[in-house]
């Protein structure tokens, strides 16, 4: 099926993509909303032309929309019904256990004649994992409720399992931190990233990332 993919720049989107092309679908699309002001993504706080350039480095046209939680419902289906009327018929989602997530995605995508592709959901995380780094995937940290001294690192199986002895998804699957994918199976070249500043809001830390000119 042809089909988007819900891109957050995350490891779990990226592999999920990966997942759905080897199966066969054909990704048309990554569709990721920011916040009001069009810069930073709505879910991660990443810079939005970082966003933009892992969809060049992927070779995918990216559909970049701006929303607030508010209405970030009405202007996903809105997103998703012009890709549906761009021949899109299925979308794909990076979730892998989280009940109510699944049930919004499914729910949601089925009242606009959409099908939900979920291809990590109830998967064990340290396979998962080991399958995204054996793909050659890498990714950062970028934001965090755990620990600040983790913003910037590479992920890793020992930082998986320092998440999960701190009580946590080592995944991070509950909001317990997020990450950047800079290189992976599907990018033509792996992006070049510079650390800003570090931040705190609403108990998460936040790492402002910049592409590297060098």
């Amino acid at each position: 099926m042809r089909a988007f993919c819900s891109w957050s720049g995350g490891k779990d989107c990226a592999l999920a993509l990966w997942r759905a092309r080897a199966a066969g679908h054909q990704v048309v699309s990554l569709l990721n909303f920011v916040d009001e002001e069009g810069r930073r993504s709505r879910s991660h706080g990443i810079a939005s032309e970082l966003i933009r350039a892992q969809a060049a480095a992927a070779g995918i046209p990216l559909l970049q929309r701006a929303t607030s939680w508010g209405a970030y419902e009405q202007n996903f289906k809105d997103a998703v019904l012009e890709l549906k009327a761009q021949g899109v018929e299925a979308g794909i989602f990076g979730d892998i256990d989280i009940v109510e997530h699944r049930e919004w995605v499914e729910s949601t995508c089925a009242a606009l004649g959409i099908v939900a592709l979920l291809p990590l959901w109830q998967e064990k995380p340290y396979p998962l994992l080991q399958e995204f780094l054996d793909l050659g995937f890498r990714a950062v940290i970028v934001s965090t409720r755990l620990e600040r001294a983790w913003l910037g690192r590479e992920l890793s199986q020992e930082l998986a399992r320092q998440v999960e002895a701190r009580g946590s998804h080592p995944l991070g699957e509950n909001g317990e931190y997020h990450t950047f994918v800079i290189a992976g199976p599907f990018f033509r070249h792996q992006l070049r990233i510079s650390h800003r500043q570090v931040w705190q809001k609403d108990g998460h830390w936040f790492l402002d990332l910049a592409l590297s000119r060098e």
